[in-house]
């Protein structure tokens, strides 16, 4: 097709219907650092508990400098997410909004997941490089991810834990009163296991992780909380299957780990060999499927391929791994887990959890 014949098919009306699209992709990427901001310092909470105020109201009762609230606040009103009332410049968080962006929200605050944007602008540079070069970017490079991660878990996973999680696996909640070995593969700050294992006293519960920072972060509040029925270890899991003591765990758990892993078939492999054979694996990861085309409509799939290109995919690589990357997707985690040597997998999903599926494996 010539040039002149091409360029009369373009579509005009298409063309700004995009460019109108991007302007507000622009205005939502901006707002999302900026309720990062709003999070982290606390502004939300502040204002969720006052009536309508002023910058410098607002910014007292955060503990905040004023100039910075007030421009913040400029942010918030033009996206629609605070009030102004015209004739006394007071500002007004509304409580349907607060629902969705107060610590007080538990689960629902939507707040906590705005900061992995910044998180993944940390790494751009890097990500960049790699596009070039190949070759990936190491834990090290995400000075706030497990922070944010163990945030993520402690409202998403742990809100729900004993209510929606571990009924997963029936009689499991005895088994752990009565006193089982339990592993967390990729523990991170360990806040699951920690919980856990202050929960169960009678089983013992052990946590690994290549991070040294997140792996001293568990340590801290295990001892700060008086926890004597847990270890955390740092270590490379990459080579579980040639190290782990065959058949020592009743329960063994990854939470949004596996795919992060440098050689994630052979973790399970090592998984499947640290299980005894009447144990149980559960495993949290990303939902979506393995086909791209099938993502199409995925609530959150530009927001989960994006930290999988950012993070998941290049830790991995930095590794001299797989690069599996967050959306694998549950054809290929099925695939990996019967190759692994699992013969019973079930998949669940949760209701007020649209970002991952739970698989309950056997062996």
């Amino acid at each position: 097709m010539s040039a002149p014949e091409k360029n009369l098919k373009f579509d005009s009306a298409k063309a700004e219907a995009f460019a109108g699209k991007f302007l507000t992709v622009l205005n939502h990427g901006s707002l999302c650092v900026m309720a990062s901001i709003g999070h982290r310092t606390g502004l939300f909470d502040a204002m969720s508990m006052l009536p309508p105020s002023t910058s410098n109201t607002i910014a007292k009762n955060a503990g905040l400098n004023e100039r910075y609230v007030r421009e913040w606040l400029g942010a918030m009103v033009t996206a629609g997410v605070v009030e102004v009332d015209p004739a006394t410049t007071q500002y007004a968080l509304p409580a349907e909004h607060a629902a969705f962006l107060t610590r007080a929200s538990l689960a629902d605050n939507m707040a906590v997941f705005s900061q992995y944007i910044a998180v993944m602008g940390c790494a751009e540079d890097e990500i960049v490089e790699c596009f070039f070069k190949g070759g990936g970017v190491p834990y090290e490079k995400y000075p706030r991810f497990h922070a944010v991660m163990a945030e993520d878990s402690g409202q998403s996973v742990l809100s729900s834990l004993e209510s929606h999680v571990l009924p997963l696996i029936p009689g499991l909640t005895d088994r752990l009163s009565r006193g089982i070995r339990v592993l967390d593969v990729g523990c991170g700050s360990g806040r699951i296991m920690n919980h856990l294992a202050k929960l169960y006293p009678e089983s013992r519960f052990t946590g690994i992780d290549l991070s040294r920072e997140a792996i001293q972060t568990a340590r801290a509040e295990a001892s700060e909380k008086g926890i004597g029925n847990i270890e955390f270890i740092v270590r490379d899991v990459s080579d579980l299957e040639a190290s782990a003591e065959p058949g020592v765990f009743d329960f063994i758990t990854t939470f949004d780990a596996i795919h992060d892993q440098a050689k994630p078939f052979e973790v399970l492999k090592g998984i499947y060999r640290a299980l005894k054979a009447d144990g149980w694996y559960l495993m949290q990861d990303i939902r979506g499927s393995s086909h791209v085309h099938n993502n199409i409509g995925h609530p959150i799939g530009t927001f989960l391929y994006a930290i999988s290109t950012t993070h998941c995919m290049p830790v991995s690589l930095a590794q001299g791994g797989e690069g599996l990357g967050a959306m694998w997707g549950e054809e290929k985690t099925h695939e990996y887990l019967q190759k692994a040597g699992f013969r019973h997998v079930e998949t669940n999903q949760l209701a007020h959890d649209i970002q991952n599926n739970w698989y309950v494996a056997r062996k």
